[in-house]
């Protein structure tokens, strides 16, 4: 207690929410060290898009759904004729289409200068998004 008889003055305690605030202000305010800025490494495999590459990168990204759709079907058809729900006929049709699609996308990644394999994403932690051709 004071010389007065009234308890010492003390700052007033932050609360929880506070010290959250005020600390991750402190860490904002710290700049970044040139060593800490060098070791980060660059994302790898994103689609870079500016006003110049917009459409060359829609068309990437239109053709990766496209190949993630043709890989679905293709395990799809893969099952059915595994299960054996499928004429011969019907089997050699199905063959017949699956190539004919897998042919058309090959020709349409080299009209736009891609690769089949060009056109996986890095999901980070997730990994690929295609899996890897057989």
């Amino acid at each position: 207690m004071a010389a007065d008889g009234r308890p010492p003055h003390r700052p007033a305690q932050p609360g929880p929410h506070g010290v959250g605030d005020a600390m991750a202000e402190a860490l904002r305010l710290l700049p970044a060290t040139p060593a800490e800025t060098a070791a980060r490494p660059a994302p790898g495999g994103r689609l870079r898009t500016g006003p110049d590459s917009a459409a060359e990168d829609l068309v990437k990204l239109v053709l990766t759904l496209v190949e993630l759709l043709r890989q679905l079907i293709e395990r799809q058809a893969l099952r059915r004729v595994e299960a054996g729900g499928l004429s011969e006929a019907q089997e050699e049709e199905l063959g017949a289409t699956l190539l004919a699609l897998h042919d058309r996308m090959g020709e349409l990644c080299a009209q736009h200068g891609y690769r089949l394999a060009d056109l996986n994403l890095d999901l980070g932690p997730l990994g690929p998004l295609l899996p890897p051709a057989d």
